[in-house]
Formats: structure tokens, sequence, C-alpha cells
């Protein structure tokens, strides 16, 4: 399977986007909270589109979770689909080839369209035929056609077995849109978006200098799903550094950050919030964001395997940890994270701690000159450039490397280049698409990946993945994900550094956002509420 799609997780992105809401209003009487004024919630993770078939970073899908309905979702703190705009998906072929859905009656979009089967098969071709490069076409290429039945029922067949199709379809890949309003062969601008979700967007507001943008949202009062709004109200504001985010949060400006915070700052917060010395407080949860550090293979030095190796067993995950995330994140040595069916330590059990001597043996037995010379090129991190000049160091270890680290500050240049193949060396984040292990080995490596590394292996993209797309039963693949772990681990391609955890930090009198912070990455707007405080 191939995705052509990138995923940011906790960095962010082109400052484009952004809405502001003039309207509000109610949903249904389990609207609740603090009259008309908004939650407001801050984060960095910005984006360029809110179209389902062209947007494809955290920023983007932070907001479509809430805006627009899948045939399926996932329950809080669940690892397992379930039906959302459907009200029952099933596999009908045992190879798990057919996937058969029935949706729930009365669907309407925010404008008050009724949603059929139609909407469904229209949404899924769409996607399909704009294949935008940075888009989540990739996702959806398993199906090889899709037709509605009837109005209520919906039958994909597929082309080869993809037993984490569910998964997919359960994400902001399978949203539906509503055929009367979304050109079938280009994007909608973001002011014109309409979803079937507990809330709308009603403006969109771009980027603006020396200020952020933001989308305020309302509910939609067509909604008839399962979501119980706490609130009349939510605003999300995207900020351009974590430094602006965190004086909004001590001025009021917002309510609670999502995982944003330049990582002492989460950590501090953390620290006073234990000692009572802050009125704010931090939820500590689990997270399925992960971050590696990429080599593009097709550029004459970064595609030695010898180069890769070396720099994989100069990296020292502890320690950047610890200095450089002030110990918010984990060491990652794995392609999948930890808490995901499939995680294992295949990049510690082949190169263990950082050893000088032995990234040395390396490059001597390969006779690759030393110091061997690399353009480390970052965009976005939570640590700002403290992490880049934390790898440096760390490669530079031995005199072995001689790193220059540069920036590209713009996200969609940063995008074309690596695209382009304009970089040597880079970092990158990845904020999955469903809880699954073939969610962080197919897009990331089959076929050179989405970060356009360029590497392939015949035996992990023709034989492993498309035998692990066959298990329904997930757990059973588990023996296949070790194997490619093995391989990826061996020619080193990207390099996994660590797995973040998630904070959330809020001002004391905000509720719910315990309830919502799970491995899943679908932050659910409708249970944040504000107490009488």
């Amino acid at each position: 399977m191939k995705t052509s799609a990138e995923r940011l997780a906790v960095l962010g992105c082109a400052g484009i986007v952004a809405a502001t809401v003039a309207g509000c209003g109610s949903v249904t009487d389990a609207v609740k909270g603090d009259g008309d004024k908004a939650i407001t919630m801050g984060t960095t993770a910005l984006t360029g589109s809110l179209d389902p078939a062209i947007a494809y970073d955290a920023g983007s899908w932070l907001l479509m979770r809430n805006t627009f309905q899948s045939l399926l979702s996932y329950p809080a703190a669940s690892s397992a689909p379930s039906p959302d705009a459907a009200q029952s998906c099933e596999f009908t072929a045992g190879d798990a080839t057919q996937y058969h859905c029935t949706l729930r009656s009365g669907l309407k979009f925010s404008n008050g369209h009724a949603l059929t089967a139609a909407d469904v098969v229209y949404s899924v071709q769409r996607t399909l035929k704009i294949n935008d490069p940075n888009g989540p076409a990739g996702l959806l290429s398993s199906i090889k056609s899709v037709e509605a039945t009837n109005d209520s029922e919906v039958v994909f067949h597929l082309g080869q077995p993809d037993a984490t199709l569910p998964a997919k379809l359960a994400g902001p890949a399978g949203a539906i849109v509503d055929q009367e309003v979304y050109p079938a062969d280009k994007a909608l601008p973001n002011d014109k978006q309409v979803g079937s979700g507990p809330y709308k967007i009603d403006s969109v507001e771009a980027m603006a200098k020396g200020g952020p943008a933001k989308v305020v949202l309302s509910p939609n009062d067509k909604y008839t799903g399962d979501a119980k709004l706490r609130n009349k109200k939510f605003t999300l504001r995207y900020f351009d550094k974590p430094a602006d985010l965190k004086s909004a949060l001590d001025s009021g400006e917002v309510d609670l950050a999502d995982n944003s915070l330049e990582p002492n700052t989460a950590a501090q917060i953390l620290s006073d919030q234990q000692g009572g010395k802050t009125d704010l407080r931090v939820v500590e949860g689990d997270s399925n964001d992960t971050r590696y550090l990429v080599f593009n293979t097709k550029d004459a030095t970064a595609g030695n395997l010898a180069v890769r190796q070396a720099a994989a067993q100069l990296i020292d995950r502890k320690t950047l940890a610890r200095e450089v995330f002030a110990r918010t994140v984990q060491p990652l040595y794995s392609m999948v994270p930890a808490g995901v069916t499939g995680h294992n330590t295949a990049f510690f059990d082949r190169y263990g701690d950082q050893d000088t001597a032995k990234a040395k043996a390396i490059l001597t037995a390969a006779k690759v000159p030393t110091p061997v010379k690399l353009t480390l090129t970052w965009s976005r991190s939570r640590a700002e450039s403290a992490e880049a000049e934390m790898l440096k160091k760390q490669l530079e270890a031995g005199g072995l490397f001689q790193i220059t680290v540069q920036q590209e500050p713009d996200w969609d240049t940063y995008k074309k280049g690596w695209n382009e193949g304009k970089y040597q060396l880079y970092t990158i984040g990845w904020f999955a698409d469903y809880p699954d292990p073939d969610n962080y080995v197919a897009p990331l490596i089959v076929d050179g990946g989405s970060y356009h590394h360029g590497w392939d292996d015949p035996q992990i993209s023709q034989k492993l993945v498309p035998d692990t797309l066959k298990q329904t039963d997930r757990a059973a693949a588990t023996g296949a994900y070790a194997q490619i772990q093995g391989i990826v681990a061996t020619n080193a391609p990207l390099v996994p550094l660590f797995q973040n955890k998630a904070f959330f930090t809020s001002r004391s009198n905000i509720t719910g956002v315990e309830s919502t912070v799970d491995t899943t990455g679908f932050f659910r707007f409708w249970e944040i509420g504000r107490s009488g405080k």
C-alpha cells in the first residue's frame, strides 16, 4: 500500500487557516455550561486546508473530527472503531475484501441537506479523484469501488485485503461531505466547509501578522449523533510559537492548550501544580505522536547505508528526552509506539545505547571518510532549535560527523523541500491516523514513505505488509510487524527518536479534559465545559 500524504505530530505547519464565528446556538437540551461564553483552546498545530480531500495534518484533523462525521469513530479510550454516521458496519467477505455499512436514519448536514449513502460514495470517490499529493487519498487506496445500493446502504469493494479499512474510515479521511456543495475535482474554500458533526464552522480567518488565527465553532443544530455538548461555543486559536500560546494561557485569552507548549514549560506547570503554586492544571495522558530523524536515501551521502547506521548508533534518546524535552517525551526504539499492538525495541536491539566506537567501526568497514558532512534541516519543534542542536551534538560525538543545522520556517516550503528531495537529513513528527501498527509502518516505509526518504524493501511492501492486512484479528499480525521493524532498523531510512506524552494544560475552572485525552488522537471538543468557579 502506498500513501502519499504526510502527517504532522505536535509541531505545527503553515499558518493560513482559521476561523471566527459570529453566531451561536444550541444543539439539544444536553448543551450546558457557561451561557454564550466560548471555551477557547490554543494550539500551535496549524494547517492550510479544512477540506477532507486535501487536509492531512494534525491541525486540520483536530478541527475536522469535531465538525464532520465519518461512518465510524473512536469512543473515548477505545482502540476499536464504532459506528458513528453508520448504524452498523461489517466485513462481508472472509478475505477482508468487501465491507458493508448501513447508515443511521435522519442524518443531515449543518445546511439542512439530507446525508445519504450517495454522499458517502461521492466523498470517497472525490478524495480518490483529487488525489492531492499531501492529502489522505493514500489511506483509501485499497478501495477498488464503492456503491450505494439504496439511500442507507454502502458497499466497499476492495482491490486487496485491508483489515484496517474500518480504522481508516473512522478518521477525517472518511469524512462525509455534501455532494451538493463540494466540487468533484478541486478543494472547497475553508469558509465554505459543511459537515454533519457536533459543531459547524461559521467563518474562516487567515493568520494575520502579529496575531493568531482562530476558529470559533457553534453547535450544529442538525446533528443527530451521540455526542452531548457541554459548551455552547468552542473557539480554536492557532499560535505560531509555543511561547505565544503560554502567554495567552497566562493572560486568560485561552482556557486550555493542547500538547503544544514548550516541554520545559509543561513540566514546570505540572511541578507548580503539584506544589500549589499555579491556577493552571495539567492533565497528563497517553499519546500516539512520534518523532523521527529522516534520511534522504537518494542523496549521495545520506543514501550510504553505513552513514545511516553510524548515525543511528550515535543517537542518545534518553538525553534528548531528559535535557531537551524535560521528560515530556519517552525514548522510542520502534516504528510503532508503546501502547499500540506491534511495539517492540528493534532499534535498541540493533544499536543499543550511543556508542562512538561502534559507529566508527561501521564507517571504517565501509571505507567512509570522516567527518561525514551532512545538513540537518528542521521546521517546527516544541523545543524550537534545541532539538536540532542536541541531535547535532550527538551526531558529532567522536568527530565522526560534521553537521550543519538549518531551519526552514515556512511549513509549505519544508513540505515541498522533502517532497523534492532537497534535504539530506530532516526531523519530522507523525500523528497517527488510527491506533494500529499498520499506520506507523505502511505510510512511513512503503515506497519511500510519506516523507519521501526514497527507500523501499520489496519483502516489506510486497509480502509482509499485504499479509498483515489480511488479519482482521490485529494481534495475529504482531510477528510480521516485528519482522518489518527489524528490517527497517537494519537499513535505517529513518530513525525513531521519541514518543510524546500528552500534557493538556487548562485553567482550574475548565472541566472534561481528562475524559478526552487518549491514544486515539481524537480530542472531543464537546466534552469540555466550565465550572462555576
